[in-house]
């Protein structure tokens, strides 16, 4: 199940504040750019853990997201 395809625009809310990419990432804006999938599943067990969402921010910077770290913009 992929919730987000290139060209949404999102934001990064990332519920962990212990989480280490909290404090440089959480609140930050951009658009999908790429969506890449990997067997993230198996760690895990869960299915949506298999996407990984490319999103390239509004400064140029990139970086790759799974599902719970992003909302609609």
């Amino acid at each position: 199940m992929k919730r987000f395809t290139p060209g949404n625009e999102v934001r990064v809310d990332i519920p962990d504040k212990t989480d280490p990419d909290f404090e440089t990432h959480h609140g930050r804006c951009g658009e999908v750019v790429e969506v890449l999938e990997d067997d993230a599943s198996s760690e895990t067990g869960d299915e949506r853990d298999n996407v990984l969402y490319r999103v390239r921010f509004d400064d140029g910077g990139e970086m790759d997201f799974r599902w719970r770290d992003l909302r609609p913009r």
